[in-house]
């Protein structure tokens, strides 16, 4: 199932009132099955999946080769690739690979620390970091290699970054959403955002680099995953009340979708979008966009 430029993410930059993103977790094995059930739940309704490239350093399924199942299944697919595991030689390849079969939009990242993941023996590699890498990428686009030596067909990124609305140096955070754009970053996705007072603050500086930015909004399940993601998670913050709700609540699943549809309204206007941290929870992405009523935001 091809896609129409039209339908392209990068076409949407800019253009579209309200972005929607969603990200899925490669398997830990072969088998494709949720993730292409998650994608046809969500057809129509978000504007590109984000393949996670081995997220919380977890040994998973290669995101480039999921993300061509997820562009074959017709969706567009944000590959996230990470500097963790590869070096110069080996991040460009991929880069290249990528461009060959059919995926543009790519969402680079430095990695988190394989100490924090299942196999904390692993040796890191952090060749580049991620806004040199977007260097990369984009001297790929414009004809060359890392080290100056010309392609023989140049590949089309649309790349993104990460940002934390969170951070605890807004102004470092800003120099590195300058540095990101300066790498050719065309949009930005965020962390988990709870507090959109803080994410007000953020964009009101954000907007002078007029990029698209999307607010992350993470699916909370439970009380208890929440305050492991408080102690244990860099970047997040569930506040006390929501947790108190789960706390509370004795269906876990609807408090799920009527947190996060909440959520999804509180940014609007804030935001150029949203980007969707399922969790495993993908099914309940269709019932938190009609809570929230995207759809008259969308079209």
């Amino acid at each position: 199932m091809s896609l129409t430029e039209g339908d392209r993410f990068s076409s949407k930059l800019g253009r579209k009132r309200f972005l929607v993103t969603m990200e899925v977790n490669p398997p830990k094995g072969t088998d494709l099955s949720e993730i292409l059930r998650a994608v046809e739940r969500v057809q129509g309704l978000v504007d590109a999946v984000n393949v996670t490239d081995g997220s919380g350093a977890i040994m998973r399924a290669c995101s480039l080769a999921v993300a061509k199942a997820v562009l074959d299944a017709g969706a567009d697919p944000i590959l996230q690739m990470t500097c963790r595991d590869r070096n110069r030689l080996a991040l460009q390849a991929d880069l290249l690979g990528a461009s060959i079969l059919g995926i543009r939009n790519v969402l680079l990242l430095t990695g988190d620390d394989p100490k924090a993941g299942d196999h904390p023996e692993a040796k890191p590699v952090f060749d580049v970091n991620s806004a040199a890498l977007m260097q990369v990428a984009k001297g790929l686009t414009e004809g060359r290699d890392m080290a100056g030596k010309p392609l023989a067909g140049s590949p089309s990124f649309c790349i993104g970054a990460a940002a934390d609305p969170g951070a605890k140096d807004p102004e470092v955070e800003l120099q590195k959403f300058q540095a990101k754009i300066d790498g050719g970053a065309r949009f930005f996705q965020t962390q988990a955002v709870f507090e959109v007072e803080r994410l007000r603050a953020f964009m009101e500086r954000a907007r002078t680099f007029d990029k698209p930015v999307l607010a992350g909004v993470l699916l909370v399940k439970s009380a208890k995953m929440a305050r492991y993601m408080n102690e244990h998670v860099w970047g997040i913050h569930v506040p006390e009340p929501i947790i108190a709700r789960f706390e509370a609540a004795t269906d876990k699943r609807a408090e799920c979708v009527a947190v996060a549809s909440e959520l999804v309204r509180a940014v609007r206007g804030v935001a150029d979008g949203i980007h969707l941290y399922p969790l495993g929870w993908e099914d309940l992405v269709p019932d938190i966009l009609k809570e929230a009523n995207v759809d008259e935001l969308t079209h």
